[in-house]
């Protein structure tokens, strides 16, 4: 286990913390509506500032730990900050900075009434404390308050348009799957407790110490894979992140689905057996994880919904670097614990910041379109320049390509497949071949799916006359995605920085071993730094070119005509590319995945002059179609059996009461109830 140190100023700090939270409650309820976005962005700046110079303590000093009272059932609890809640804390704290200013000018178009902006708010700041409270609370019934808090806190949040039924029906959706998570949690905990007499995370050290670590693990697992999305527990994310106000959107798939895999990445830290096994069933199923949420996001239409499958692509992502660190640990090589587990946690920073600029993006086109359909967008690129750009920044980095920070991370997991190639046993090299090939595959139809979205919404020509002109959004909307920009810029130029917290948090959590001079270490560092100069060489070649270009031409005059039309003397913009007609090959492949539900037959191949018809087609979901929907409906059927018991009979209801009276007196009466 680590050391921790129980530093005075420790406790001191998170007294300060908690007063900045309550007072700030307090404010937000009784100051004028017109402050209480300011106010809640103060209140955020402050807490972050707070917790993440106790995240910050908690790396330099190999870990924090201090306790508050928590009665006598669960008796004193322990919050405990070591490197690896610290990385998570961080990441917190800027996703929802940016969010909280974004949140201000994006909620100002919204004219709700004054208690829903004010419970908006309040559940914003109370979500990012349930957050923190998550990766630094060690007990387990402490922890499944937290987790609870942080569930219905987003909940709400989601629910902010209350209004639109399919926003309520998502709400369900969303509440339904975060209690199946409490309950799988409940499970595990309450074993490890019964085994180990103790609600401090520390009893599942003890019990993962003399029991086998594989079942508990899948029960763990299963709780937090459905927080963070894996293919399977991930049908929440589709239908909250779109019905969510986009910096909501923002949070949620920047941090939230990442205590997911805080969850993971902490019960990985109590292991002490099972690794190679536990890591092939995670390198697997993550690697289909990926490859489902990205093709998925390649043929929706609906951008939101789009953003909201590639979070699950990316969740496999960080997966297969999981997975990859699990063998790492089982066959003691601590280069591919570096590079898997260090590759996964540099991915959900990465992950949290291209993400959370690409909703934020995505939600300015919606406050000014009014919709989320690309087949009714095109040419905002414009009459919104600036989002345009953060778009297409935002769409490169996910896509891993350099000079942008996704690369960065997606390298040391590419680098980890490989190198477990040549260092472990023929079955775990053939699972490192084919997750190489998923890997491959994930990357192509990411870069796919992002050409037909930008192209889509910002290329062309306007493919709907929409209701009023839309024009670039607020600078209150645009500075958080600048600085969203600024972070990942420095960790595509700077990566050495990052590495070396990451190596601090393996060192010190998994017990890595790994020295800042070791020759593996240095490989992989030593390339990442060339492409990250070489990349500012290029970003700085381009800037300088556009600067000379701009000053000789700034004189000039300019003349715009209109581009070459390919022969056509009329073309209109039903002759683009739609976003339907973009991917429909890609949905034709893997139709057996893309489940598409139309109103038409298709045309065929003898029908020279077809009959007018109209044309409307959708993308089911693969894992509710055929297991979530049916299921749901013999549950209903089986509920139905039952629902002559509430008949609206207040006599029936007085003869329950009766028969339950009976029941337990005759039960007492033969000593059957004790």
């Amino acid at each position: 286990m680590i050391g921790f140190a129980a530093l005075e100023d420790s406790g001191f700090l998170f007294n300060i913390y908690i007063g900045i939270l309550l007072a700030g409650l307090i404010g937000i309820i009784i100051i004028s509506e017109r402050l209480k976005p300011y106010l809640s962005a103060l209140v955020v700046l402050l807490i972050s500032f707070i917790t993440s110079l106790l995240a910050i303590k908690g790396i330099s000093s190999n870990g924090l730990e201090f306790f508050i009272p928590g009665g006598s059932f669960i008796g004193d609890i322990p919050f405990r900050i070591d490197a690896l809640s610290a990385w998570f804390m961080l990441i917190v704290n800027l996703t929802m900075i940016t969010g909280v200013f974004y949140g201000i000018g994006y909620v100002r178009s919204y004219k709700p009434i004054k208690s829903i902006i004010t419970l908006h708010w309040v559940l914003l700041v109370l979500f990012q404390s349930s957050m923190l409270w998550v990766c630094m609370v060690q007990n387990s019934i402490a922890f499944l308050i937290a987790w609870e808090i942080m569930s219905l806190s987003s909940l709400f949040l989601v629910l902010f348009d209350h209004t639109d039924s399919k926003v309520i029906k998502a709400g369900i959706n969303y509440m339904v799957q975060m209690h199946l998570s409490v309950a799988f949690l409940t499970v595990a905990f309450i074993w490890v407790y019964f085994k180990t007499g103790t609600f401090d995370f520390e009893g599942m050290d003890a019990y993962f110490g003399s029991n086998a670590n594989l079942w508990l693990f899948v029960v763990f697992f299963l709780g937090f894979g459905l927080k963070a999305g894996f293919m399977g527990l991930h049908s929440w994310l589709p239908h909250a992140h779109p019905a969510a106000p986009s910096h909501v959107s923002g949070i949620m798939s920047g941090v939230i689905v990442k205590m997911g895999i805080y969850g993971i990445f902490r019960i990985i830290t109590f292991l002490k057996a099972d690794y190679i096994l536990l890591g092939d069933i995670v390198l697997t199923f993550s690697v289909l994880t990926g490859l489902f949420g990205i093709m998925n996001a390649a043929v929706h239409r609906d951008f939101k919904k789009m953003l909201a499958y590639c979070t699950i692509e990316n969740i496999g992502i960080i997966g297969i670097g999981i997975g990859v660190g699990l063998i790492g640990l089982g066959k003691g090589q601590n280069v591919l614990i570096f590079l898997g587990f260090g590759g996964a946690l540099l991915h959900v920073l990465n992950h949290s910041l291209f993400k959370s600029l690409l909703f934020y993006s995505a939600g300015s086109v919606y406050q000014q379109t009014h919709t989320r359909d690309m087949n009714k967008l095109g040419g905002l690129i414009k009459k919104m320049p600036q989002t345009a750009l953060l778009f297409l920044i935002g769409a490169l980095a996910i896509g891993g390509i350099p000079p942008f920070n996704g690369f960065i991370s997606e390298f040391l997991i590419y680098s980890a497949l490989l190198a477990g190639i040549h260092s472990v046993d023929i079955a775990q090299t053939t699972l490192m071949v084919v997750s190489v090939a998923g890997m491959s595959i994930i990357g192509g139809i990411s870069v796919f799916a992002f050409t037909k979205t930008f192209g889509t919404i910002f290329l062309g020509s306007a493919r709907t006359e929409l209701h009023h002109e839309p024009k670039e959004v607020s600078n209150t909307m645009l500075v958080p995605q600048y600085l969203i920009v600024l972070v990942m810029l420095s960790v595509a130029f700077f990566p050495g920085y990052f590495l070396n917290v990451i190596l601090t948090i393996l060192n010190g959590v998994f017990h890595a071993s790994i020295e800042i001079a070791n020759v593996d270490y240095l490989r992989y560092t030593s390339v990442l730094q060339h492409i990250s100069m070489y990349s500012f060489l290029f970003i700085a070649g381009i800037g300088l070119i556009y600067f000379i270009r701009r000053t000789i031409t700034r004189n000039r005059e300019s003349t715009y005509n209109s581009t070459w039309g390919c022969g056509y003397t009329a073309p209109t913009s039903r002759m683009q590319y739609s976003g339907k007609s973009f991917t429909k090959p890609l949905s034709k492949l893997f139709n057996f995945v893309l489940i598409e539900e139309k109103s038409y037959n298709e045309l065929k191949s003898n029908e020279i002059f077809p009959v007018n018809r109209k044309y409307s087609s959708s993308y089911l979901d693969f894992w509710e179609h055929w297991l979530i929907n049916p299921a749901t409906k013999y549950l209903d059927l089986f509920i139905n059996l039952f629902k002559f018991i509430q008949n609206g009979r207040i006599q029936a209801y007085v003869l329950y009461g009766i028969i339950f009276i009976l029941i337990v007196f005759i039960g007492t009466v033969f000593n059957l109830l004790n």
